[in-house]
């Protein structure tokens, strides 16, 4: 749904008082960004230091308090933990009474859908995941990021439009993602996106080894284009010496990784043959120089010189 389709208003939630547990670096920002929608934050919990420099950053004048008390506090709240400590939390809190009826509890984990908050349902709450496909850094500038994010929703289909609605408040854009999907939808996004960041911090450590002074002012336009490519273009985007079939451009990657940092030698083979498996299916990479290319993959070694036989 695009912000342009905006739903009937009287879909949209009534002004709010709205509850974070768990101050890491989504909730805070969320909160915040209910609050410039109208809503009001009047609750807080977090465990460690970071976590409530982070809420009284982002939220100031917001009381810290327990988990429980947040509860009891807000309309709507916000349940932003870590995804192993989700189902644990839900059901605690239900089994103590904390849950009210008609209370809107959200979760923000990519890998769950509405069924990990049943506890909560049962005990007549409304449940709602709304999980942004954005990487969030605990400061102010994550409420302006979350202009155009899109929020994977799931919830109960009486619950849809409303759902939706909060996410349009926040700046976002919904996409519905149905509940037995969830795993996939979060593993996606997170092949494409902490992955990412892996491949961008062990480039510029390889740079930095090479002597450039400035990586990141290096790998900016590249990668910049790269993605811009990619997601315009898709497999066609691929370039490079594994698509050319390049062996000996391979080989001597692999050799120098060995040589100057032997830990990225398995993660550059990995994406390597990925990467030719997907340029092969496409007719990128011709089919008389993928031999070669796959050798050397398969057993990371250099090729053997003068036609030499394997």
């Amino acid at each position: 749904m695009s912000t342009s389709q905006q739903p009937d208003p009287r879909d949209r939630p009534a002004r709010l008082t709205v509850g974070v547990v768990g101050a890491g670096r989504v909730g805070p920002a969320l909160a915040a960004s209910l609050q410039l929608a109208g809503h009001r934050p009047v609750a807080a919990s977090g465990v460690s230091d970071a976590s409530r420099r982070r809420a009284e950053l982002m939220l100031p004048g917001v009381p810290l308090v327990p988990p429980a008390e947040v509860l009891q506090r807000a309309d709507l709240v916000l349940l932003t933990v870590p995804d192993d400590t989700l189902p644990g939390l839900v059901a605690g809190l239900a089994e103590t009474g904390a849950v009210r009826p008609g209370q809107l509890l959200v979760h923000t984990s990519g890998r769950y859908g509405a069924n990990v908050l049943d506890p909560a349902l049962r005990a007549g709450a409304l449940p709602l995941a709304l999980h942004p496909a954005m990487t969030f850094t605990g400061t102010p500038v994550d409420v302006q990021r979350l202009a155009g994010c899109s929020f994977g929703v799931t919830a109960p289909e009486e619950l849809r439009l409303a759902a939706e609605a909060l996410v349009i408040e926040m700046g976002g854009e919904p996409e519905w993602i149905a509940e037995e999907m969830r795993p996939l939808y979060h593993a996606a996004l997170a092949l494409g996106a902490n992955h990412l960041v892996t491949l961008v911090a062990q480039s510029m450590e390889l740079l930095r080894e090479a002597g450039v002074e400035a990586p990141d002012r290096m790998l900016g336009p590249l990668l910049g284009a790269a993605l811009d490519n990619a997601l315009r273009s898709g497999d066609a985007a691929l370039t490079g010496p594994v698509a050319r079939g390049d062996a000996g451009t391979v080989a001597a990657h692999v050799t120098e990784l060995r040589r100057y940092a032997p830990q990225t030698v398995a993660g550059y083979l990995a994406m390597a043959r990925a990467t030719a498996d997907r340029a092969l299916a496409h007719g990128l990479l011709k089919p008389e120089l993928a031999e070669d290319l796959l050798g050397v993959l398969a057993g990371g070694a250099d090729l053997p010189e003068n036609g030499e036989d394997r």
